[in-house]
């Protein structure tokens, strides 16, 4: 959800943190803020409701902004409060001394709360957030922090919509006493006590007044990345945040607390004791989280795909046969069902999974809605493959599914384009899209590298359980090496499918369908458009228009229709026949040389001819440019749609 960056170093922090948040504002656009201690030991926090543009022509206009080589930033994806001024971060104890940033929701904020307020605390917000500070201010202190005092002054004041909070005091510890060497040290151990105190999800950052040159940084199932410089380091919720300044990445993992100095970085559990994690060094660069000269980021990841589909299969088949390697960690002898966990566009390349595990793996699957699953009782154990698919491996509802699926003794199979993130750590094996970042909300090149890697996966259990011979293998070997072209044809396509996108972009609702392996491109297709342009979309099965949803159907409610070649073809035209006599206008996505669906469609969108398994990989690009066309002929803001983010890391 929430966009978190933090820097301690030499430079000046406020550029790094204002371009960090840049790079990760598609986590959160609701408001924006970031915090500077300066040279002169003040802390100044500056904070605006909106987009990080407001955030940054509010501090363009002070005569004096935040300055100083320590500080952290956030843009934020709002939970608990609405996206106000007040409510956004960094939020700060009474007297202005602490600082901090949060992405996660504290399950018991509100006994957290109403136990702070009876020992004197004054709450300024409405979120879950402000409790954090609070229980660090007592750890760190000693006591409650007084609004003003003996030892200082509190001035709080509004520049604008910009509020800024600052304390004029000596450098003093816990309970007044003065800050010795191993004041960072016990700063961690304070941020250790309080947060030994919530429950929930949390990636947080922590500054004090009291300690330049010093962060303390915390993640439990929210992710958090720390960037490793020379005299400075870096904080942020994800790696494009980071790039800029350094290629070595230390991923922290869930109950770790890292002590952020300028000379490097220390981590420790919840109880203090010392974690060893290893660096990495990221192979891609900061150039591939740029736009390169595309309007929006979700154009260019459309046109990613060809390329990022090669870089799927890349490694994984070794002429005419399929290499996964990752899969020796399963025993997959012992595999007797199978069970697809994931939420959202993820669940959709899941369905897809579902029906060429069942044709070429004969294994019963099941697909589960991730925060479904988790409240129920599934029949899950060691002869249960759960498979978690998650574009950026911190969903929370997927991540509550794998634990689920682990108390149940059943192994789990990780199928994510994030190396080292949350479910990776926890799963048996993990198999990577290695599709390169995806900087759009919506989901593209993440959707087809899902169904690329789950494809391979089902040929290789199907080859492995003796139902998809090694002649089969060969076919599909060959079939998915020219699909990466097949799939560039139909992105050329594009004229006529932004001139249906633009025809029918004043719509008030849409239904998509489709039957087969073109049911799931259904949901999809209706999901994007929903997710980008505001238009009201259904997908259904093609079939089960007439057990309702034709009741709908008029002149005024189009109907896109996935009628590529498959064994239910006719069937399918049988259904086109029923739209077309209820007046509703047809807009086909077909094989080429189809020229008989012509006479029924008012728009044919040509697509090349595949094999019925590999047909979704076009179908949803297909479906992804015409969502694409109709949101900008509307008006809306492709890349960061409202209510939306990328990474769903609260429940």
């Amino acid at each position: 959800m929430c966009g978190i960056v933090g820097y301690v170093g030499e430079r000046e922090a406020l550029p790094i943190l204002m371009d960090g948040l840049a790079r990760l504002e598609y986590r959160g656009y609701d408001s924006a803020g970031v915090a500077l201690l300066g040279s002169d030991g003040r802390l100044r926090v500056a904070k605006q409701e909106g987009k990080l543009a407001r955030l940054r022509a509010q501090l363009d206009a002070r005569a004096e902004p935040p300055s100083g080589p320590t500080g952290l930033g956030h843009t934020r994806w709002a939970t608990h409060g609405p996206p106000t001024t007040i409510n956004a971060h960094p939020h700060h104890d009474e007297d202005g001394r602490l600082v901090l940033v949060h992405n996660g929701i504290i399950e018991n904020y509100a006994p957290l709360r109403e136990a702070l307020r009876a020992r004197g605390h004054r709450f300024d917000t409405e979120t879950d957030t402000e409790v954090l500070v609070h229980l660090i201010e007592e750890a760190w202190y000693g006591r409650v922090a007084t609004t003003a005092g003996a030892d200082g002054t509190t001035d709080r004041t509004t520049d604008g919509d910009a509020t800024s909070v600052t304390a004029d005091r000596g450098l003093r510890g816990p309970a007044g006493s003065p800050i010795g060497a191993d004041g960072p040290s016990r700063f961690a151990a304070a941020v250790r006590a309080a947060l030994r105190q919530v429950e929930g999800a949390y990636a947080l950052v922590v500054m004090s007044e009291d300690l330049p040159g010093t962060l303390v940084a915390a993640r439990h199932f929210s992710p958090l990345v720390l960037g490793l410089g020379e005299g400075e380091q870096l904080v942020a919720s994800d790696i494009p945040a980071l790039l800029s300044h350094t290629r070595r990445v230390l991923l922290l993992e869930d109950g770790d607390v890292a002590l952020v100095e300028r000379a490097g970085v220390t981590v420790t559990d919840l109880a203090g004791q010392p974690q060893a994690r290893e660096a990495l060094t990221v192979t891609w660069d900061a150039a591939a989280a740029e736009k390169g000269g595309y309007a929006h980021f979700v154009r260019k990841e459309i046109d990613e795909q060809p390329g990022a589909l090669a870089d799927t299969l890349r490694g994984r088949l070794d002429g005419d046969r399929i290499h996964l390697p990752e899969l020796a960690a399963l025993d997959l002898d012992a595999i007797r069902r199978i069970c697809v966990v994931a939420c959202g566009t993820s669940l959709y390349a899941g369905m897809l999974a579902r029906l060429m595990l069942e044709r070429w793996a004969r294994l019963p699957v099941e697909v589960a809605i991730a925060s479904e699953l988790r409240y129920g009782d599934p029949v899950l154990g060691p002869e249960s493959l759960v498979i978690l698919v998650s574009q950026s491996g911190e969903t929370a509802d997927t991540l509550a599914a794998q634990r689920l699926a682990r108390a149940k003794g059943a192994p789990t199979l990780a199928v994510t384009n994030s190396v080292g993130s949350s479910i990776t750590r926890a799963a048996d094996a993990t198999l990577y899209l290695q599709v390169g970042p995806e900087i759009g909300v919506v989901a593209t090149k993440t959707f087809t590298g899902q169904l690329a890697v789950l494809t391979l996966l089902a040929a290789e259990l199907g080859r492995r359980r003796g139902h998809f011979d090694a002649a089969r293998v060969a076919d599909l070997a060959r079939d998915l090496r020219a699909l990466p072209e097949a799939m560039t044809l139909a992105i050329a396509g594009e004229p006529a499918i932004r001139a249906a996108a633009e025809a029918l972009a004043d719509r008030r609702s849409m239904f998509f369908i489709g039957r087969g392996f073109n049911h799931p491109v259904a949901l999809e297709a209706a999901l994007k458009l929903k997710e980008i342009s505001y238009i009201h979309a259904e997908g259904y099965p093609a079939g089960e228009l007439k057990h309702g949803p034709i009741a709908m159907l008029d002149p005024s409610i189009p109907v896109f229709a996935f009628a590529t070649p498959a064994p239910t073809y006719d069937k399918l035209v049988s259904n086109l026949e029923e739209v077309r006599a209820r007046g509703a206008e047809l807009v086909v996505v077909a094989g080429a040389g189809d020229t008989d669906i012509a006479r029924l469609a008012e728009r044919v969108l040509y697509v090349p001819v595949l094999r019925e398994e590999l047909e979704p990989f076009v179908n949803a690009t297909v479906a992804q440019l015409f969502a694409y066309h109709a949101a900008v002929a509307l008006g809306r803001d492709v890349d960061q749609p409202r209510n939306l983010a990328k990474s769903v890391t609260v429940e």
